[in-house]
């Protein structure tokens, strides 16, 4: 099963992807507006997502006030105020710009048990209507690394541990300086959750992502390059800036 061409978009630059990733999640977001009260979305937190994020927070059309947010994963271990925590990450490039409905960004102060918990109940109160993504260089989605990734994953969120091509392009995304300061352990959506989500938006960007884009397009769906289960999602679109998209 390869991708369906109207589902997949090549750019020139990763700004160009980014900016058309946002304005089709504008419209997405509208769209469900008008058939619906509310509009719930989880948000990817890596410097992929920086132009997209960028683009909604500056929205005119977006009703922040109806919108219930999520993050899809988040590090176990570092002080509140890393800057590498994802819901650091995510208050300064947008929620600290609009005013959504309700927030619900993973604690990691919590305990990871009590954690676990309240995030499942909260997204279990009802559908999931978009995920902004990506895919990491091991084909991991979240941070459902291949170790840990699993297709048939009865929990909805969970503690992993994140291998070392994961933690490495940690570093190489200069979130940190080098691979010990990156945390060993996350807690991370499944992969049933975010297949669960009735759009996704999967922004994907460098050279160093094209192996993972070419398994994501093209390989055997397994938990060897989890990104490949996002192939059989009915409405999963792709944007690549042409970088990650040369692997030939």
């Amino acid at each position: 099963m390869d991708v369906n061409e109207k589902m997949m978009a090549v750019f020139e630059t990763k700004e160009a992807a980014g900016l058309a990733a946002g304005k089709a999640i504008e419209m997405q977001i509208t769209d469900l507006l008008k058939v619906q009260e509310e509009v719930r979305i989880i948000f990817a937190a890596a410097p992929s997502q920086n132009e997209t994020l960028d683009y909604l927070v500056n929205s005119t059309k977006i009703p922040w006030e109806k919108i219930i947010a999520f993050n899809m994963d988040e590090y176990i271990g570092l002080s509140d105020d890393a800057e590498q925590l994802f819901s650091n990450y995510l208050m300064e490039r947008i929620f600290n710009k609009v005013k959504v409905k309700k927030l619900h960004l993973i604690d990691s102060k919590n305990s990871v048990e009590n954690e676990i918990k309240r995030m499942t109940n909260l997204i279990h109160n009802a559908v999931i209507d978009i995920i902004i993504l990506g895919i990491g260089q091991n084909g991991h989605i979240a941070f459902n690394d291949p170790p840990v990734a699993n297709f048939e994953d009865s929990a909805v969120i969970k503690q992993v541990e994140l291998d070392q091509v994961c933690r490495q392009q940690q570093v190489n995304d200069k979130c940190f300086l080098t691979i010990d300061e990156v945390p060993s352990h996350a807690l991370t959506l499944t992969i049933p959750t975010i297949m669960s989500g009735k759009h996704l938006f999967c922004i994907v960007s460098g050279q160093h992502k094209s192996e993972a884009v070419y398994q994501t397009l093209h390989g055997e769906i397994s938990i060897n390059w989890p990104s490949t289960i996002l192939r059989t999602h009915p409405d999963c679109k792709f944007y690549f800036d042409k970088n990650a998209y040369n692997y030939g």
